[in-house]
């Protein structure tokens, strides 16, 4: 091992006296980790992102956003409350890895059917535990997010092949990740939030009037589309390529697009989809879907350093000057510049108090608004749930005649018209009554 190369001692044997299985996680720039297996046997490469998430691991491993990458937990236990089926976000966990300090095998919840060590085994995804994710998440936020690979295989834990591996392994720059992740062909969608528990408070009730919507899959989180029914949406999920005319003659009152994984500008097929759609419905986009909307505008994105990836990130809605606590996970922003230079009227509704990146826009002359962070709160918080009733709001409006804009509602909030949002059972209370513009 050459001197710009470190190395983490494996971990002890477990708390049984069994000795571990060795995994190794090796960074382009020659850093090597030492530690125990978890999850399958397998070598996988992939961009090393860290998530600052306390809860909500299931979540994050089985989030499609992660394809192409390996991620590393920085709370210290993981795996403690087990997995469940209800709570995973795709039919199944698209991630190249999973890095975790202190990993629970004999997790206890009324809920869990299994471990996470089972469940990523059963993906074939590769799991490492027992190093020091305080020093790796040190060097991705000194040095950026790169590409390393995982090994779990006791037969390549050799550190300089490793390395040459992740030196040589491609990055998400210029790969079309939504096309591994989306859905072959349409369905339907009607299974609403988790009914939770007994003695919680009733759930705000859905409208009345059924409104249908088209949903881009570019790698759709199950709980944005649950609160999209519980938006008293009729959800038809499509593609990530299905062509615009397609979409249009399903009759659909909006247009959602969805979350996913990779360089938004390398979706191939998607940007003249959307420019067509926004000439005639409502369009709402999440994350993914915010940076193809911005593309389709006029704009162009870019690669953050190490991206946005927890739940404690601030965003501020630049109306009301509130400020949420949010859900992220993108590696590419919308650049604010390109927005106000490609000749469409849009405005910036939202921005990151960190680094103040884009992470919303709205449109002043057609009913389009987005934005960056994860509203679904899957993992929480809850704190931007609002945007379902204010996607509600545009479209109910829209399709009742009336001419409004993405702007207009971002400006005004959600009124009475639009349907409380919900989340996890509990009657939302974002109605936004105490922070109007004007």
């Amino acid at each position: 091992m050459t001197a710009d190369q470190k190395e983490s001692p494996a971990g002890p044997a477990d708390l049984l006296g069994r000795e571990p299985a060795p995994a190794a996680l090796a960074l382009a720039d020659g850093t090597l980790y030492r530690g125990r297996a978890f999850g399958a046997r397998a070598v996988r490469s992939g961009e090393v992102v860290f998530n600052t998430s306390i809860t909500g691991y299931q979540e994050i491993a089985t989030d499609p956003s992660y394809a192409g990458q390996i991620v590393a937990m920085t709370y210290t236990q993981i795996g403690n409350v087990g997995v469940n089926g209800m709570d995973d976000e795709a039919r199944q966990p698209f991630l190249s890895g999973f890095i975790v300090k202190e990993l629970c095998e004999a997790p206890s919840n009324f809920r869990s059917v299994e471990s996470l060590g089972a469940r990523l085994s059963a993906a074939g995804i590769p799991g490492l535990s027992g190093i020091d994710t305080r020093s790796l998440v040190r060097r991705i936020r000194e040095g950026g997010a790169q590409v390393g690979v995982l090994s779990t295989d006791p037969a390549l834990q050799e550190s300089a092949e490793l390395i040459e591996l992740a030196r040589t392994a491609p990055g998400l720059d210029g790969h079309d990740w939504v096309a591994r992740v989306t859905c072959e062909a349409a369905y339907g969608f009607d299974e609403g939030a988790w009914p939770g528990i007994e003695g919680q408070l009733p759930r705000a009730p859905r409208p009345d009037r059924p409104l249908k919507i088209v949903a881009y899959d570019f790698g759709v989180k199950r709980n944005i589309l649950r609160l999209l029914v519980e938006q008293g949406f009729d959800v038809t999920v499509v593609p990530a390529t299905t062509p615009a005319a397609d979409a249009l003659a399903m009759d659909p009152d909006g247009i959602f697009l969805s979350n996913g994984p990779g360089d938004p500008a390398a979706v191939e097929g998607v940007r003249s989809v959307v420019r067509e759609l926004v000439e005639h419905k409502p369009v709402f986009g999440i994350c993914l879907g915010h940076q193809i909307l911005g593309l389709a505008l006029g704009g162009t994105t870019r690669k953050l350093k190490f991206g946005h990836h927890g739940g404690n990130q601030p965003g501020k809605d630049l109306a009301t000057g509130k400020v949420a606590i949010c859900a992220e996970n993108h590696g590419y922003a919308v650049e604010a510049d390109s927005l106000r230079s490609a000749g469409e009227e849009v405005e910036i509704t939202h921005i990151n108090l960190n680094d103040q990146t884009v992470e919303g826009l709205a449109h002043m002359t057609r009913p389009l608004f987005s934005v960056q962070y994860h509203p679904e709160a899957s993992p929480g918080p809850h704190d931007a749930a609002y945007f379902f009733a204010r996607f509600r709001q545009m479209v109910e409006r829209t399709a009742a005649g009336e001419r409004v804009t993405g702007a207009e509602i971002c400006r005004a909030g959600t009124s009475a018209r639009g349907a409380a949002g919900t989340q996890g059972g509990v009657a939302g209370t974002s109605t936004e009554s105490a922070g109007r513009a004007g």
